[in-house]
């Protein structure tokens, strides 16, 4: 991670409302190398009164280290003494910034105290704070450039920057106070189309975190490559199983009828190539890591498909999924009728299929994340707490909540705010 200089002064924000006060209250923040102690030294200062300082209350504290420089921000405000003196902002600023010098004589770091008005304090940040996901392999220097101006141009302040991963794709996480999350997703995605680089968006707070059950794409997302392309080439039929696919493409068949018409094509094709097919079906990179995570996070894991359930339903009991949804062919005398058997999982029917997974596990739908990559996905992605578009066509990536042009798919990972350390601990 590129070493970034520690800001002088920190602008930290309570994370909670507070009645007004007219109390006094200021600012310390605290610079410099890090080493232990220095925590200690600064709060047992302020603990004890005395030398014109009134006894205090810690308001809000906010501390980082970067490649072993420290920044800490410490907000406090003056108690009221019964019977005592009031207490002017001038004093307290005063005994504050004689304490400020000895903690920094022993400490040998920087100590700035000012007031919290004049540093910004005193008004919160209009809107809810959001999460800004930077992903890339690299990271663009211009990518960290058009985020910043993009969330400032609508009206939000960076108040943190973590890095959450440096494999197989390098992240960061921008913690936004300000802005709304619709203006800044239209104004990031510019900044991804231009550079090249992932920008997800997320509201702070438990949601992000409380994710429970995850649904995933098989075609071109769980696996590389179109299972029914393959049934198709050893049948023979794939030039014109690929002119049916365009025809859905252009909107000129739904997803069920051109599912029909390259599932015709597949007549008298022996059962046998399903398992040739499954057997060379090529996992997409960080598959298994992503599940194996998730799963050790007490995720529920699965796939919802528009294949067919002789492919998929052993894949899922190879990665050990909780669950699997797919369309099924019909089989007679060791031959493809091309013919379809039960309900079509179609556009509609991910949806419900996600909708019915999240229900047998008593799981809300705002805890659910799913993942794909072609417009039979879009309800699903829509229906979701959080939907992820996967290296999908743009209409797919616009109408996602978020979307991965990464050709790894354990960068879902970063999205739901897992770090390195995080996805190590489950390997």
């Amino acid at each position: 991670m590129t070493a970034v200089p520690p800001a002088p002064a920190p602008r930290t924000q309570p994370d909670t409302a507070r009645a007004p006060s007219t109390a006094p209250r200021a600012l310390l923040t605290v610079s410099g190398s890090d080493r232990p102690g220095v925590t200690a030294r600064l709060f047992a200062a302020l603990a004890v009164p005395g030398d014109g300082l009134p006894p205090v209350e810690v308001v809000d504290v906010e501390q980082v280290v970067v490649h072993g420089q420290l920044v800490l921000g410490v907000v406090v405000g003056a108690l009221p003494v019964e019977g005592g003196p009031v207490v002017d902002e001038a004093g307290f600023l005063a005994a504050l910034g004689r304490l400020a010098g000895d903690v920094a004589a022993a400490t040998g770091v920087r100590v700035q105290v000012e007031s919290a008005a004049d540093a910004g304090l005193d008004a919160a940040p209009p809107g809810r704070p959001h999460h800004v996901i930077l992903l890339g392999r690299p990271v663009p220097p211009g990518a960290v450039a058009g985020a910043a101006s993009a969330i400032a141009g609508t009206g939000g302040n960076i108040e943190a920057i973590r890095r959450l991963s440096d494999y197989p794709v390098t992240s960061f996480e921008l913690t936004v106070s300000g802005g709304e999350a619709t203006a800044l997703r239209t104004a990031l995605a510019s900044v991804a189309s231009a550079t090249g680089a992932d920008i997800a968006v997320e509201q702070v707070g438990l949601a992000r975190r409380s994710k429970r059950l995850i649904v995933l794409d098989v075609d071109s997302t769980l696996v590389r490559g179109e299972v029914i392309d393959e049934l198709a080439a050893r049948a023979g039929r794939a030039a014109e199983v690929a002119r049916i696919t365009a025809a859905a493409m252009n909107g000129e068949l739904d997803f069920a009828e051109s599912l029909r018409a390259r599932v015709a094509a597949l007549a008298g094709l022996p059962v046998e190539v399903l398992d040739e097919v499954r057997a060379a079906l090529v996992l997409t990179p960080g598959a298994r890591t992503l599940i194996r995570t998730l799963k050790r996070h007490g995720f529920r894991c699965g796939i919802v498909s528009g294949g067919f359930t002789q492919v998929t339903d052993p894949l899922a009991e190879q990665l050990g999924l909780d669950f699997a949804a797919a369309n099924t062919l019909e089989v007679a005398d060791g031959r493809l009728t091309g013919r379809l058997v039960g309900e079509i999982v179609d556009r509609a029917g991910k949806a419900r299929a996600l909708a019915r997974f999240a229900d047998d596990y008593g799981i809300p739908l705002e805890q659910t994340v799913a993942v794909g990559d072609g417009a039979n996905d879009l309800d699903m992605l829509g229906v979701a707490g959080l939907g992820i578009a996967f290296n999908a066509k743009p209409w797919v990536r616009e109408q996602a909540h978020t979307a991965l042009n990464q050709p790894y798919l354990d960068a879902v990972l970063q999205v739901l705010g897992f770090t390195r350390d995080e996805v190590l601990d489950a390997e």
